[in-house]
Protein backbone atom coordinates (compact mmCIF):
# COMPACT_ATOMS: atom_id res chain seq x y z
CA UNK A 1 0.00 0.00 0.00
CA UNK A 2 2.84 2.43 0.78
CA UNK A 3 4.12 2.10 -2.80
CA UNK A 4 0.86 3.21 -4.39
CA UNK A 5 1.32 6.42 -6.38
CA UNK A 6 -0.78 9.39 -5.24
CA UNK A 7 -2.40 11.20 -8.19
CA UNK A 8 -3.53 14.83 -8.08
CA UNK A 9 -6.51 15.44 -10.35
CA UNK A 10 -5.36 19.04 -10.81
CA UNK A 11 -2.79 17.60 -13.22
CA UNK A 12 -5.50 15.88 -15.27
CA UNK A 13 -8.27 16.78 -17.68
CA UNK A 14 -11.55 14.86 -17.74
CA UNK A 15 -12.28 13.38 -21.16
CA UNK A 16 -15.13 10.97 -20.50
CA UNK A 17 -17.89 9.83 -18.16
CA UNK A 18 -19.90 6.63 -18.04
CA UNK A 19 -22.27 4.88 -15.71
CA UNK A 20 -19.44 3.59 -13.50
CA UNK A 21 -17.04 6.55 -13.34
CA UNK A 22 -14.93 9.12 -15.16
CA UNK A 23 -11.76 9.08 -17.26
CA UNK A 24 -8.93 11.61 -17.34
CA UNK A 25 -5.68 12.30 -19.17
CA UNK A 26 -2.50 14.04 -18.10
CA UNK A 27 -1.11 16.18 -20.96
CA UNK A 28 2.40 15.37 -19.72
CA UNK A 29 1.80 11.62 -20.22
CA UNK A 30 -0.29 11.37 -23.42
CA UNK A 31 -0.06 7.59 -23.72
CA UNK A 32 -1.92 6.91 -20.46
CA UNK A 33 -5.50 7.25 -19.25
CA UNK A 34 -6.75 7.45 -15.66
CA UNK A 35 -10.05 5.77 -14.78
CA UNK A 36 -11.69 6.77 -11.48
CA UNK A 37 -14.74 4.70 -10.56
CA UNK A 38 -17.73 5.96 -8.61
CA UNK A 39 -17.30 5.92 -4.83
CA UNK A 40 -18.83 2.51 -4.14
CA UNK A 41 -16.56 0.73 -6.60
CA UNK A 42 -13.36 2.72 -6.01
CA UNK A 43 -12.23 0.68 -3.00
CA UNK A 44 -8.88 -1.10 -3.02
CA UNK A 45 -10.58 -4.50 -3.33
CA UNK A 46 -12.79 -3.47 -6.26
CA UNK A 47 -10.05 -1.69 -8.18
CA UNK A 48 -7.49 -4.45 -7.57
CA UNK A 49 -9.96 -7.00 -8.89
CA UNK A 50 -10.63 -4.86 -11.98
CA UNK A 51 -6.86 -4.60 -12.51
CA UNK A 52 -6.39 -8.37 -12.17
CA UNK A 53 -9.34 -9.07 -14.46
CA UNK A 54 -8.01 -6.83 -17.22
CA UNK A 55 -4.69 -8.64 -17.18
CA UNK A 56 -6.37 -12.06 -17.11
CA UNK A 57 -8.58 -11.15 -20.08
CA UNK A 58 -5.51 -10.04 -22.04
CA UNK A 59 -3.93 -13.43 -21.26
CA UNK A 60 -6.85 -15.07 -23.11
CA UNK A 61 -5.77 -13.29 -26.29
CA UNK A 62 -8.70 -10.85 -26.22
CA UNK A 63 -7.90 -7.33 -27.41
CA UNK A 64 -7.99 -4.94 -24.45
CA UNK A 65 -6.00 -1.81 -23.59
CA UNK A 66 -2.96 -2.62 -21.44
CA UNK A 67 -3.45 -1.96 -17.72
CA UNK A 68 -0.32 -0.50 -16.14
CA UNK A 69 -0.85 0.19 -12.42
CA UNK A 70 -3.17 1.12 -9.56
CA UNK A 71 -3.00 4.65 -8.15
CA UNK A 72 -4.76 6.59 -5.41
CA UNK A 73 -6.89 9.71 -6.01
CA UNK A 74 -7.88 11.24 -2.69
CA UNK A 75 -9.50 8.40 -0.76
CA UNK A 76 -10.32 6.46 -3.94
CA UNK A 77 -8.26 3.96 -5.87
CA UNK A 78 -8.06 4.08 -9.66
CA UNK A 79 -6.22 2.54 -12.61
CA UNK A 80 -3.76 3.86 -15.14
CA UNK A 81 -4.09 2.16 -18.52
CA UNK A 82 -2.99 2.48 -22.11
CA UNK A 83 -4.66 5.35 -23.90
CA UNK A 84 -5.82 4.30 -27.35
CA UNK A 85 -5.18 7.31 -29.57
CA UNK A 86 -8.05 8.42 -31.78
CA UNK A 87 -10.45 5.91 -30.24
CA UNK A 88 -14.22 6.16 -30.33
CA UNK A 89 -16.70 3.80 -28.76
CA UNK A 90 -19.28 2.20 -31.02
CA UNK A 91 -21.97 4.24 -29.28
CA UNK A 92 -20.01 7.46 -29.95
CA UNK A 93 -19.73 6.47 -33.63
CA UNK A 94 -23.51 5.99 -33.66
CA UNK A 95 -23.88 9.52 -32.30
CA UNK A 96 -21.37 11.10 -34.67
CA UNK A 97 -22.50 9.17 -37.73
CA UNK A 98 -26.08 8.00 -37.11
CA UNK A 99 -26.28 6.43 -40.56
CA UNK A 100 -23.76 3.84 -39.30
CA UNK A 101 -25.92 2.65 -36.38
CA UNK A 102 -26.79 -0.67 -38.05
CA UNK A 103 -23.17 -1.17 -39.08
CA UNK A 104 -22.04 -0.72 -35.47
CA UNK A 105 -24.70 -3.18 -34.28
CA UNK A 106 -23.42 -5.78 -36.72
CA UNK A 107 -19.85 -5.10 -35.59
CA UNK A 108 -20.82 -5.62 -31.93
CA UNK A 109 -22.52 -8.85 -32.97
CA UNK A 110 -19.41 -10.10 -34.77
CA UNK A 111 -17.05 -9.20 -31.93
CA UNK A 112 -19.52 -10.68 -29.48
CA UNK A 113 -19.59 -13.99 -31.33
CA UNK A 114 -15.78 -14.06 -31.24
CA UNK A 115 -15.89 -13.44 -27.49
CA UNK A 116 -18.56 -16.08 -26.91
CA UNK A 117 -16.44 -18.63 -28.81
CA UNK A 118 -13.39 -18.01 -26.59
CA UNK A 119 -12.72 -20.57 -23.85
CA UNK A 120 -12.60 -18.83 -20.49
CA UNK A 121 -10.32 -19.40 -17.53
CA UNK A 122 -13.00 -20.93 -15.33
CA UNK A 123 -10.58 -21.19 -12.38
CA UNK A 124 -10.31 -17.40 -12.24
CA UNK A 125 -13.50 -16.03 -13.78
CA UNK A 126 -16.92 -16.65 -12.19
CA UNK A 127 -19.83 -18.63 -13.58
CA UNK A 128 -22.66 -16.26 -14.50
CA UNK A 129 -25.15 -19.04 -13.83
CA UNK A 130 -23.84 -19.43 -10.28
CA UNK A 131 -23.84 -15.66 -9.82
CA UNK A 132 -27.46 -15.50 -10.99
CA UNK A 133 -28.52 -18.12 -8.44
CA UNK A 134 -26.66 -16.19 -5.74
CA UNK A 135 -28.29 -12.93 -6.83
CA UNK A 136 -31.78 -14.42 -6.69
CA UNK A 137 -31.23 -15.34 -3.04
CA UNK A 138 -30.02 -11.79 -2.28
CA UNK A 139 -32.71 -9.91 -4.22
CA UNK A 140 -34.99 -8.62 -1.47
CA UNK A 141 -36.70 -6.40 -4.06
CA UNK A 142 -38.10 -9.49 -5.85
CA UNK A 143 -41.19 -11.29 -4.58
CA UNK A 144 -40.90 -14.87 -3.35
CA UNK A 145 -43.02 -16.11 -6.26
CA UNK A 146 -40.85 -14.38 -8.82
CA UNK A 147 -37.66 -15.59 -7.15
CA UNK A 148 -38.91 -19.15 -7.55
CA UNK A 149 -39.72 -18.56 -11.22
CA UNK A 150 -36.31 -17.03 -11.84
CA UNK A 151 -34.55 -19.84 -9.98
CA UNK A 152 -36.36 -22.47 -12.07
CA UNK A 153 -35.31 -20.67 -15.25
CA UNK A 154 -31.65 -20.36 -14.21
CA UNK A 155 -31.49 -24.02 -13.23
CA UNK A 156 -32.59 -24.87 -16.79
CA UNK A 157 -29.60 -22.99 -18.28
CA UNK A 158 -26.67 -25.25 -19.14
CA UNK A 159 -23.26 -24.30 -17.72
CA UNK A 160 -20.93 -22.88 -20.36
CA UNK A 161 -17.17 -22.34 -20.18
CA UNK A 162 -17.02 -19.61 -22.85
CA UNK A 163 -16.36 -15.93 -22.18
CA UNK A 164 -18.90 -13.26 -21.28
CA UNK A 165 -18.22 -9.55 -20.97
CA UNK A 166 -20.84 -8.79 -18.31
CA UNK A 167 -21.55 -5.26 -19.56
CA UNK A 168 -22.11 -6.09 -23.22
CA UNK A 169 -23.13 -2.89 -25.00
CA UNK A 170 -21.84 -0.46 -27.67
CA UNK A 171 -20.08 1.79 -25.18
CA UNK A 172 -17.69 -0.99 -24.22
CA UNK A 173 -15.97 -1.54 -27.54
CA UNK A 174 -13.63 1.21 -28.64
CA UNK A 175 -12.35 1.50 -32.18
CA UNK A 176 -9.32 3.13 -33.74
CA UNK A 177 -8.70 2.49 -37.40
CA UNK A 178 -9.19 -1.21 -38.04
CA UNK A 179 -8.59 -2.17 -34.39
CA UNK A 180 -11.26 -2.82 -31.77
CA UNK A 181 -10.75 -3.20 -28.01
CA UNK A 182 -13.03 -4.33 -25.19
CA UNK A 183 -13.10 -2.05 -22.12
CA UNK A 184 -14.76 -2.03 -18.65
CA UNK A 185 -14.09 -5.68 -17.88
CA UNK A 186 -14.92 -5.84 -14.15
CA UNK A 187 -17.97 -8.11 -14.73
CA UNK A 188 -16.16 -10.58 -17.00
CA UNK A 189 -17.15 -14.22 -16.54
CA UNK A 190 -18.32 -17.31 -18.38
CA UNK A 191 -21.67 -18.75 -19.29
CA UNK A 192 -24.49 -18.80 -21.82
CA UNK A 193 -24.11 -15.89 -24.31
CA UNK A 194 -27.71 -14.91 -23.65
CA UNK A 195 -26.63 -13.44 -20.30
CA UNK A 196 -24.70 -10.79 -22.24
CA UNK A 197 -27.38 -10.43 -24.90
CA UNK A 198 -30.06 -9.98 -22.23
CA UNK A 199 -28.04 -7.07 -20.86
CA UNK A 200 -27.94 -5.45 -24.30
CA UNK A 201 -31.68 -5.98 -24.71
CA UNK A 202 -32.30 -4.38 -21.31
CA UNK A 203 -30.41 -1.25 -22.40
CA UNK A 204 -31.83 -1.03 -25.92
CA UNK A 205 -35.46 -1.72 -25.07
CA UNK A 206 -36.14 -1.24 -21.37
CA UNK A 207 -33.75 1.49 -20.20
CA UNK A 208 -33.48 3.31 -23.55
CA UNK A 209 -36.37 5.75 -22.93
CA UNK A 210 -34.46 7.25 -19.96
CA UNK A 211 -32.72 10.52 -20.77
CA UNK A 212 -29.74 9.65 -18.57
CA UNK A 213 -29.22 6.42 -20.52
CA UNK A 214 -29.44 8.29 -23.81
CA UNK A 215 -26.91 10.82 -22.51
CA UNK A 216 -24.47 8.13 -21.33
CA UNK A 217 -24.57 6.31 -24.66
CA UNK A 218 -24.92 9.42 -26.85
CA UNK A 219 -27.79 7.67 -28.66
CA UNK A 220 -31.44 8.51 -29.25
CA UNK A 221 -34.33 6.20 -28.42
CA UNK A 222 -34.84 5.56 -32.12
CA UNK A 223 -31.17 4.60 -32.49
CA UNK A 224 -31.38 2.13 -29.60
CA UNK A 225 -34.30 0.40 -31.32
CA UNK A 226 -32.48 0.38 -34.66
CA UNK A 227 -29.35 -0.95 -32.99
CA UNK A 228 -31.16 -3.85 -31.36
CA UNK A 229 -33.06 -4.71 -34.55
CA UNK A 230 -29.85 -4.86 -36.60
CA UNK A 231 -28.03 -6.81 -33.87
CA UNK A 232 -30.81 -9.37 -33.52
CA UNK A 233 -31.10 -9.87 -37.28
CA UNK A 234 -27.34 -10.36 -37.58
CA UNK A 235 -27.12 -12.70 -34.58
CA UNK A 236 -30.04 -14.91 -35.59
CA UNK A 237 -29.70 -14.61 -39.38
CA UNK A 238 -33.45 -13.94 -39.53
CA UNK A 239 -35.57 -10.85 -40.15
CA UNK A 240 -38.18 -12.07 -37.67
CA UNK A 241 -36.49 -12.13 -34.28
CA UNK A 242 -39.54 -12.10 -32.01
CA UNK A 243 -38.60 -15.42 -30.36
CA UNK A 244 -35.04 -14.19 -29.82
CA UNK A 245 -36.40 -10.98 -28.24
CA UNK A 246 -38.59 -13.00 -25.90
CA UNK A 247 -35.63 -15.08 -24.73
CA UNK A 248 -33.51 -11.94 -24.34
CA UNK A 249 -36.28 -10.44 -22.22
CA UNK A 250 -36.13 -13.42 -19.84
CA UNK A 251 -32.38 -12.95 -19.46
CA UNK A 252 -32.89 -9.19 -19.05
CA UNK A 253 -34.86 -9.86 -15.86
CA UNK A 254 -31.91 -11.90 -14.58
CA UNK A 255 -29.59 -9.06 -15.52
CA UNK A 256 -31.47 -6.67 -13.25
CA UNK A 257 -31.26 -9.15 -10.38
CA UNK A 258 -27.51 -9.61 -11.01
CA UNK A 259 -26.98 -5.98 -9.95
CA UNK A 260 -26.91 -7.30 -6.37
CA UNK A 261 -23.72 -9.20 -7.21
CA UNK A 262 -22.00 -6.45 -9.19
CA UNK A 263 -22.86 -3.56 -6.86
CA UNK A 264 -24.42 -2.82 -3.48
CA UNK A 265 -27.73 -1.19 -4.39
CA UNK A 266 -29.10 1.43 -2.02
CA UNK A 267 -32.76 1.73 -1.07
CA UNK A 268 -33.73 3.87 -4.07
CA UNK A 269 -31.90 1.57 -6.48
CA UNK A 270 -33.67 -1.44 -5.02
CA UNK A 271 -37.01 0.24 -5.67
CA UNK A 272 -35.90 0.93 -9.23
CA UNK A 273 -34.70 -2.64 -9.78
CA UNK A 274 -37.85 -4.08 -8.24
CA UNK A 275 -40.04 -2.08 -10.60
CA UNK A 276 -38.20 -3.32 -13.67
CA UNK A 277 -38.07 -6.93 -12.52
CA UNK A 278 -41.86 -6.91 -12.07
CA UNK A 279 -42.28 -5.35 -15.52
CA UNK A 280 -40.03 -7.92 -17.18
CA UNK A 281 -41.51 -10.85 -15.30
CA UNK A 282 -45.02 -9.83 -16.33
CA UNK A 283 -44.03 -9.50 -19.97
CA UNK A 284 -41.63 -12.39 -20.45
CA UNK A 285 -42.44 -14.98 -17.77
CA UNK A 286 -46.23 -15.07 -18.00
Amino acid sequence: MSEIQIVNLDDYKQIGEGGNGKTYVNPAVPGEILKVNNARISTWEAVKREYDISRAVADLGIAVPATYRIVQVGKAFATISQRIEGKRSLSRICHDEPQRTEEMARLLCGKGKELFATECNTQFFPSRRDQALQAIEQSSFVSRKNRERLRTFVESIAEDSHCLHGDFQPGNIIQTGADNYWIDLDRFGHGDPMFDIGHLFLICHIYAPMKRVQDIFHMTLEQFYRFWDAFAKEYTGQDDHAAFDALAGRFAALDVVLRTVFQKPNFVEKLFFGTYVRKLMKQYYS
